[in-house]
């Protein structure tokens, strides 16, 4: 485990804004328990800090590989954002480390015939976004539209939708959505 998991717990509760007598309030605990665990007194057991991070709320993973830097990363180089696409479609998502993300930010590139699938997508939330180069075949619900660059678009994400490149070049855009969907 984690060499110093109460200063890691101080850490994490004062990134989230909270005092102790307002984590042990959410996590079901005593505060004194919260003051122990942070002076590193007693060793909480597994369920017990898992009790206790969900009134952050936050997962074990994310509580031993969050960094807990005093200032939170502001710039990202172009290597630092990780593709999580797929098929032709790049989503380059930025921002992806910092805890508690309020909307996904994309960088997304749609190489010529790429789309995101037959079947249309759906989730929670809004998005919207900005053609910057090629174009993008864009349906939402029964609507769809030929975006090209400069064009952009703004829905509701419940409504099914999906983005394909029907053109012979690359399609590039610079999208959001809240809440994250990645």
């Amino acid at each position: 485990m984690y060499e110093d998991i109460g200063a890691r717990l101080k850490g994490v509760r004062q990134m989230a804004g909270l005092s102790q007598r307002e984590l042990a309030k959410r996590a079901g605990v005593t505060n004194g328990m919260i003051s122990l665990i942070e002076q590193n007194r007693v060793s909480p057991s597994i369920s017990s800090l898992k009790k206790v991070l969900d009134g952050i709320p936050m997962s074990l993973a994310e509580f031993f590989t969050l960094d807990l830097s005093e200032q939170a990363q502001i710039f990202y180089r172009a290597d630092e954002l990780p593709d999580l696409g797929q098929g032709g479609v790049t989503f380059k998502l930025v921002g992806g480390n910092r805890h508690g993300r309020a909307m996904s930010i994309l960088h997304e590139i749609y190489e010529p015939g790429a789309d995101t699938g037959a079947e249309m997508l759906k989730h929670e939330g809004e998005e919207g976004g900005v053609i910057v180069s090629g174009g993008i075949e864009l349906t939402v619900g029964a609507q769809s539209r030929l975006l090209v660059p400069g064009d952009a678009y703004y829905f509701e994400s419940r409504l099914p939708h999906r983005f394909r490149n029907t053109g012979a070049e690359r399609c590039v855009i610079i999208s959001a959505n809240s809440p994250p969907t990645f």
